[in-house]
């Protein structure tokens, strides 16, 4: 019992945690480090939350909840339950509702990912019908389209596509500032970064507090692209470049692709930090939240091999 009082607590401070950090303005100080700490509520909050469930189904076996599982199955293919006291009503609920919870979160997170992976295969197979290489863009897949679109194709055979319309709209130093920008995504892969929230959200399309953390987590991914982009030119060229697209109407970036077109509220929290940026969050503050954000995260698998 006290391993799935643990559990729960965990799961209830991550949940009130990621309610608190969804509305949290530290986290533009330092994007990557922000990050790394929904991940960590994220991960912790799923295995907690399930593992509160099946460490009280599995009570009886004192072997805690992965080993406990086991022994579980064992028993039910040999028949009986295997424990020295008999199964009650309760405990049967809490196992059901414990592995159907997880397998939903498993399954959800594997349908999300594998249709990410159809759409990009089937857009890679439109690019190579219809865009064309550039030689004042070396490296980047140009669309003919009138309307402004820039945006990158994560994977393993990774792409950044511009429009036509893009050409002709940013000046030479704003489209280098976009292209730094999504290479950026393509390196860091901030597309498997978003995706365990995508899927949590179609887990729980009613829940707010995940609805607001893939809206942050989505915000933060652009503004550690900002950062890296930084580096190899100017911030307000990219702050411009992106009132520029907000004034033109980019068109949606496709799915399982990471682009330019953003929410104007994102937009307009971009560009304020890109020309008037705050001061950065100091070391020891950074180091010590990816210190928590690690500890968080393991703490969830140890209770589930603790034994009880």
């Amino acid at each position: 019992m006290i391993t799935a009082a643990a559990m729960a607590s965990l799961a209830l401070v991550c949940a009130v945690g990621a309610w608190r950090l969804a509305r949290a303005r530290w986290t533009y100080r330092a994007p990557h480090v922000a990050i790394v700490l929904w991940q960590a509520l994220g991960v912790t909050w799923g295995l907690a939350g399930t593992g509160a469930l099946l460490a009280y189904a599995l009570e009886p076996y004192g072997r805690g909840v992965l080993y406990g599982l086991h022994a579980f199955a064992v028993s039910a293919v040999e028949g009986g339950y295997g424990t020295p006291e008999p199964y009650d009503l309760p405990r049967i609920f809490a196992l059901i509702a414990g592995l159907t919870t997880l397998s939903v979160l498993v399954v959800v997170l594997l349908t999300a990912g594998a249709q990410t992976l159809r759409a990009r295969r089937r857009h890679r197979t439109l690019l190579a019908l219809v865009a064309r290489e550039d030689p004042e863009v070396p490296g980047v897949r140009v669309v003919d389209h009138p309307a402004a679109a820039a945006y990158c194709v994560p994977g393993l055979r990774s792409q950044v596509v511009v429009s036509k319309g893009t050409l002709q709209l940013l000046s030479s130093a704003e489209l280098t500032a976009v292209l730094a920008h999504e290479a950026a995504h393509v390196r860091e892969r901030h597309d498997l970064v978003l995706l365990p929230f995508a899927a949590l959200r179609r887990a729980l399309p009613w829940s707010r507090t995940v609805e607001d953390a893939q809206r942050e987590v989505g915000l933060l991914v652009e503004m550690a692209a900002d950062d890296v982009a930084r580096r190899y030119c100017s911030p307000r060229r990219l702050a411009t470049a992106l009132l520029r697209f907000g004034a033109a109407g980019a068109i949606p970036t496709p799915h399982g692709a990471l682009g330019a077109a953003t929410p104007a509220s994102a937009v307009m929290a971009r560009v304020e930090r890109l020309i008037t940026p705050g001061p950065l969050l100091p070391g020891p503050v950074r180091y010590g939240i990816v210190a928590f954000s690690l500890t968080l995260t393991a703490s969830a698998p140890l209770l589930w091999v603790m034994p009880h």
